[in-house]
């Protein structure tokens, strides 16, 4: 938070917002890389300008799961099964191909979503799924992933996403018998909830994915919200 003080009158905050990288340029021609805001308050003091500037970095999804030890594609893949590298690359590779695709949702912290996001173990098994092969890496998971094509891609990841809705684990394990909309059009997740155990349902309309209770609630102090599960739903067989 930066607090400008000076005259109400003549204070005039001005701000760029680069999180998608389309404002390379700020105020007063500042560069503002990407994932940046840029923040300015201008007043006077007599007639002495002021200026104040605050150069911020907001990381939205996915890119703030990394910063709370969620997503951790920043550093590429690696052998820890139990993180989120395959989802994060399946999503930038979705943009890359669609920029305007609806995944882009997910790089704007400021739209309320809930994503139930598998683990690099979670891709792993679904490779193995459809291969009879379990990938002996997350980039070799990931080539696979990718195989299918980035329509499918691009469904698969929509099918994890609930719009509209910042949904927190208490409000998950009150949430039994719930039909959640998802941002595939026409697709519902069913919830089921015994105990502190959540599942998802999938096209299969069997109880499916377990969200994994020590990986809720990342990035929970924005409009999205994450919760890890340790299967792959699928849209459709």
């Amino acid at each position: 938070c930066v607090r400008f003080q000076g005259s109400a009158s003549t204070d005039l905050p001005l701000s760029t917002n680069n999180l998608d990288g389309s404002h390379p340029t700020g105020a007063f021609d500042t560069p503002v890389p990407r994932g940046y805001l840029h923040l300015i308050g201008v007043g006077r003091v007599g007639s002495t300008e002021r200026r104040v500037e605050a150069m911020v970095y907001r990381t939205p999804f996915p890119y703030a799961l990394a910063a709370s030890g969620g997503l951790t594609a920043q550093t590429g893949f690696d052998k820890n099964g139990k993180d989120f590298d395959i989802v994060t690359a399946a999503v930038l590779a979705v943009l890359k191909a669609k920029p305007e695709s609806p995944v882009k949702v997910l790089t704007d912290g400021m739209t309320p979503v809930t994503a139930f996001i598998p683990t690099d173990r979670a891709f792993m098994n679904l490779v193995k799924s459809l291969t009879g092969k379990m990938p002996k890496s997350e980039q070799a998971t990931f080539n696979a992933v990718a195989g299918l094509g980035i329509d499918k891609v691009e469904q698969i990841l929509q099918y994890h996403v609930i719009p509209g809705a910042t949904i927190m684990s208490p409000d998950a394990l009150k949430a039994n018998g719930a039909k959640l909309e998802t941002a595939l059009a026409g697709k519902v997740l069913k919830v089921s909830v015994k105990g502190t155990t959540i599942t998802l349902t999938d096209y299969s309309k069997k109880p499916y994915a377990k969200v994994i209770l020590s990986a809720v609630d990342i990035n929970k102090d924005n409009a999205q919200v994450a919760h890890g599960i340790d299967k792959v739903l699928m849209p459709t067989k």
